[in-house]
């Protein structure tokens, strides 16, 4: 698994990493809803597409995971396929700072802990013997 939790006085934290910045978003997205213990029901998938321009590589992490939690909270829903360019089951496509994606998933079932907001809390996208890393703490 590409990312795991980390240990956090008041919050919860998750290090992912990834070969590049699409994988990298994938993988947080997929730690997220771990992190979460999101579970998705059976039956009608939905799909919703998403367009993200940031500044940087931080700002795109933190709007993109913010979006997913906001379709968690709004509409009950969990993305497991995000389509456009392939990332290990996850698809998605990054130009510069700009994210395009589509992504597919289903309403969901129950989610164990609540997510508030991903913060920039020491956010720092690093360059590692293992590709991009990056710590994320998340408000709950």
């Amino acid at each position: 698994m590409p990312f795991e939790e980390l240990p956090h006085t008041a919050d919860w934290a998750l290090r992912v990493w990834a070969d590049d910045l699409p994988g990298l978003l994938a993988e947080a997205a997929r730690g997220m809803y771990a992190l979460a213990d999101a579970r998705q029901a059976e039956g009608p998938r939905v799909t919703r597409r998403l367009e993200i321009q940031a500044p940087d590589a931080e700002g795109l992490l933190v709007d993109f995971l913010g979006e997913l939690l906001y379709f968690v909270e709004s509409e009950r829903l969990a993305f497991d396929e995000l389509n456009e360019l392939q990332v290990e089951g996850f698809r998605l496509q990054v130009e510069g700072f700009r994210l395009q994606v589509e992504m597919t998933g289903a309403p969901l079932r129950s989610i164990g802990k609540e997510i508030k907001a991903v913060t920039y809390h020491n956010l720092q996208i690093k360059e590692t013997a293992r590709g991009l890393e990056v710590e994320i703490v998340f408000d709950v």
